[in-house]
């Protein structure tokens, strides 16, 4: 009874594995200064955004590796550094709180973030970002297509620091990939059937035990 059911999941199981397997399970992010937009208002003293700040930015993905030892990933004119490298468009938008661009650690902003890469495929996460440098924060997945469809978990950002014109540099990984079918996938003829004995079928078929 239970094998078309295990053979429906395992099919489904392995096609997300396929699906995953054609997409980067990990990759960079360069922000774009020039496409960084904040409100006039709230700001500290020293100008920087303050709790409540509303702001937009987008960027460029990268294969993973490609922003290690301090690279910048995007010209002084907005263009990428990498051009025959990038994936898609990293765009995020939100919300600065607590002590927001001042910050130096801990939650700084609330932000969507979306992922379009260049074949169509999109991730898109919303949460907390923290602005510790080198620190892990599993933002959580919100909604994907593409080959990420099926994809479990949340998405684990590091920022990596800023670049010369005070945009992020960071690095993304999924948590984890979508499930192994093996460990799903049960042998019928490991399954032992036991008969219980009790009656099967409508009521009025059965015997009639009280006579």
């Amino acid at each position: 009874m239970f094998k078309p059911i295990l053979s429906t999941f395992a099919l489904l199981t392995s096609t997300a594995i396929a699906q995953a397997d054609s997409a980067p399970m990990s990759f960079d992010v360069a922000e774009d200064h020039t496409r960084i937009f904040m409100a006039a208002q709230p700001v500290h003293d020293n100008g920087m955004p303050a709790h409540g700040n509303a702001f937009l930015s987008q960027g460029y993905i990268y294969p993973a590796g490609t922003l290690n030892d301090g690279a910048k990933g995007v010209n002084l004119d907005g263009t990428p550094a990498f051009p025959g490298l990038v994936l898609g468009t990293w765009t995020c938008d939100g919300y600065f709180v607590g002590d927001g661009g001042n910050a130096t650690s801990g939650v700084w902003v609330i932000s969507r973030q979306v992922f379009e890469f260049n074949d169509g495929d999109t991730v898109i996460t919303q949460g907390p970002e923290i602005a510790d440098i080198g620190k892990k924060n599993l933002r959580p997945i919100t909604g994907a297509t593409g080959d990420y469809a099926e994809i479990e978990g949340g998405l684990i950002q590091t920022t990596l620091g800023f670049n010369d014109f005070m945009a992020i540099n960071a690095t993304f990984a999924f948590e984890t990939a979508p499930s192994d079918q093996a460990a799903y996938t049960i042998d019928e003829d490991d399954v032992l059937e036991w008969d219980s004995g009790a009656p099967v079928g409508p009521i009025e078929d059965r015997p009639d035990t009280n006579s």
